[in-house]
């Protein structure tokens, strides 16, 4: 019998350096995980920034994460804030939703819900973003986001425009 994978969703963004390849080099990581195969991966999008505005736009994709029995939400979590450190994230003094070398959002985990101090399940602002459901659309437009509807069902809801891969839409204030 085959083992049951858990499908993670992680959104992928970069802002510093050079970020495509800070993107390759997260998605490698996570391909690496023991008990974790890569799943669907996203176009790259270039998004312009939201809450702080005088930052470069960022590269954004969102990957699917197949992962074993042995995992739960809160350790796959608890990897993912460990590369992107193990890829120059700092995060100790960094301006929060400023610049940054990489960002590794776990967006779902199976239809795992939570709410703690360290984890919220689904994300709790992924219904809002458009640099986030652009390309999730792209892999599962019909995956249920618990209490949103699905993720094609909240990219209509959205207020935003593309041109071609960029992304935009008007910023919002946390």
């Amino acid at each position: 019998m085959a083992e049951k994978m858990t499908a993670a969703y992680v959104c992928l963004g970069s802002n510093l350096g050079n970020t495509r390849q800070n993107l390759e080099a997260a998605c490698a990581g996570l391909a690496a995980l023991p008990g974790v195969t890569l799943g669907a991966v996203s176009p790259l999008y270039f998004t312009e920034p939201q809450n702080v505005q005088e930052q470069p736009y960022f590269s954004n994709q969102v990957v699917q994460c197949l992962c074993g029995p042995a995992w739960n939400a809160l350790g796959f979590l608890r990897v993912l804030l460990q590369l992107e450190q193990s890829l120059g994230r700092i995060r100790q003094g960094a301006e929060r939703f400023g610049p940054r070398v990489i960002d590794l959002d776990l967006l779902l985990f199976g239809q795992e819900t939570c709410i703690t101090a360290e984890l919220v399940l689904p994300h709790p602002r992924m219904h809002e973003r458009a640099f986030v459901l652009v390309p999730l659309a792209c892999i599962a437009p019909h995956l249920e986001i618990s209490g949103h509807g699905t993720v094609q069902e909240c990219l209509n809801r959205l207020s935003y425009s593309m041109d071609q891969h960029v992304i935009y839409q008007p910023a919002r204030k946390c």
